[in-house]
């Protein structure tokens, strides 16, 4: 099934009101929205970190926004009432020497791939992450609270429920099925089960840095998280590059 931007998706802002369009027209094509969204391509240490999220209903919750738009005590605030409102979800992610090997985008697609497949996405064999995998649920059971019967019965011939993916940004991720993604160009602020994605993977992401700081302290990565902020870079002259660091993303000014 090949998914197309529906034009009526183009003008829309709201989070809410484009999960709502965006899933009634996948439930007219008996499929599901799956939201997925990355946070940590831009740091100069630290995993890269992917979430593919489903939400029970459109309206699950109608505060859902960019995660990078929400301050962190609000969307630590939100991190346990996302995960309930979604009917499945799973956190993965891609290592610093893995981004250092196979480059950042395609560490981005590893992490992404990586949570369809705990997700039970079907005919993915990936590698199991560094940092172990965060999943609730699966997409058949999303399936069953989201479709009925008979949508549910116009699935796949193996059983497997019809998905749309929902992936932030301009590009589909490689190495899956292209017809049945849509990359949608800030959709962290448009489709709430991509907001969803992005709050969960960045405060899933904002903790494992917290314990990077205690491992390699005077770093600051728990405020900034590994970006390359001038408290940062400071204390990389003073102190040096940590395995934690990306060999490929040392600025030229160190």
């Amino acid at each position: 099934m090949k998914f197309k931007l529906p034009a009526f998706l183009e003008n829309i802002e709201s989070p809410v009101e484009g999960e709502v369009a965006l899933r009634k027209f996948a439930a007219e094509n008996s499929a599901i929205v799956v939201g997925i969204d990355e946070v940590g391509r831009g740091p100069l240490a630290g995993p890269v970190v992917a979430c593919a999220a489903v939400l029970k209903s459109p309206d699950a919750l109608l505060t859902l926004n960019d995660s990078k738009k929400l301050s962190r005590p609000k969307r630590e605030a939100m991190f346990d009432a996302v995960k309930d409102a979604c009917a499945c979800y799973a956190i993965a992610s891609a290592s610093v020497e893995e981004i250092d090997e196979i480059n950042i985008l395609e560490a981005d697609f590893l992490a992404m791939r990586r949570a369809l497949q705990a997700l039970g996405f079907p005919g993915l064999n990936e590698t199991a992450p560094e940092i172990p995998i965060e999943v609730k649920g699966s997409l058949k059971d999303a399936a069953n609270v989201i479709l009925n019967e008979s949508q549910r019965n116009e699935g796949s011939s193996n059983g497997f429920p019809n998905i749309l993916i929902a992936v932030d940004g301009n590009l589909k991720i490689d190495k899956m099925p292209q017809d049945i993604q849509m990359p949608i160009v800030k959709g962290d602020g448009r489709i709430a089960s991509i907001s969803a994605a992005s709050i969960l993977a960045k405060v899933f992401r904002d903790r494992y840095m917290d314990k990077l700081e205690e491992f390699y302290p005077g770093y600051g990565f728990d405020k900034h998280a590994g970006y390359g902020t001038k408290a940062h870079l400071d204390a990389i002259r003073r102190q040096g590059f940590t395995p934690a660091h990306r060999k490929s993303f040392h600025p030229k000014s160190l």
